[in-house]
């Protein structure tokens, strides 16, 4: 496609929805959110890079592999839960550390939750890329004979 419209639109718009992706997925533990919509956004962003210039320059962009996403997600996700198992809790169990910050009355709370909704924003990120690539490679005629 050559649509100089599209391409000029979605250089501006994907650092936006990547930025709003990091937004959606961090503030997903108190508010709406998380890694399920975050890692929609961020394979939206790509998905409206890949229509308006290639799935090559989409891939390029992207640097990684979707697969390699779906792989380090699920990786993180069961990180996060056999972690409270290490200590005698169960399965998928929160635990929280708070490490020490500069200042009066700082306190930062890290969390499994946070390492399981990463893992999940990085599955759902790349599934969708794998669909979106693959689709738009059948359409484009440069699909893999099986």
């Amino acid at each position: 496609m050559n649509a100089v419209v599209l391409q000029t639109a979605s250089r501006v718009i994907m650092p936006v929805m990547l930025l709003l992706s990091l937004v959606a997925l961090f503030r997903g533990h108190n508010e709406p959110g998380g890694g399920f919509v975050g890692g929609l956004l961020a394979a939206t962003a790509f998905s409206l890079y890949a229509l308006a210039f290639t799935v090559d320059d989409a891939k390029r962009l992207l640097r990684v592999n979707p697969s390699s996403l779906i792989g380090v997600g699920l990786l993180m996700g069961v990180f996060s839960g056999v972690v409270g198992m290490f200590v005698g809790e169960p399965f998928l169990k929160g635990m929280w550390i708070s490490p020490p910050l500069p200042g009066p009355d700082e306190e930062l709370k890290l969390g499994t939750p946070l390492i399981f909704d990463i893992g999940v924003y990085h599955v759902v990120a790349g599934v969708v890329l794998m669909m979106v690539f693959a689709l738009e490679d059948a359409r484009d005629g440069n699909a893999a004979d099986a």
